[in-house]
């Protein structure tokens, strides 16, 4: 998912932009944008995205039988 060939483009994973706070990137292009921004320059920097975190696990639905040998 992180190099897949079609990518949203966004300047919060370009490498032309630095963040500067949560919702304002510092672009080398364009100034400061918003982080959901993106223009013609956008370059992609897979170093600079952010997977999303993995869902907890539920280990309610299992009993104690079950981690037992």
């Amino acid at each position: 998912m992180l190099f897949r060939k079609k990518i949203e483009r966004s300047c919060s994973y370009c490498a032309y932009g630095t963040k500067y706070d949560d919702e304002q990137i510092l672009c080398i292009k364009r100034g400061v944008v918003a982080v959901d921004g993106s223009c013609r320059k956008f370059q992609y920097d897979p170093c600079k995205r952010i997977p999303p975190k993995p869902k907890a696990l539920d280990f309610e639905k299992y009993e104690k039988e079950d981690y037992s040998l």
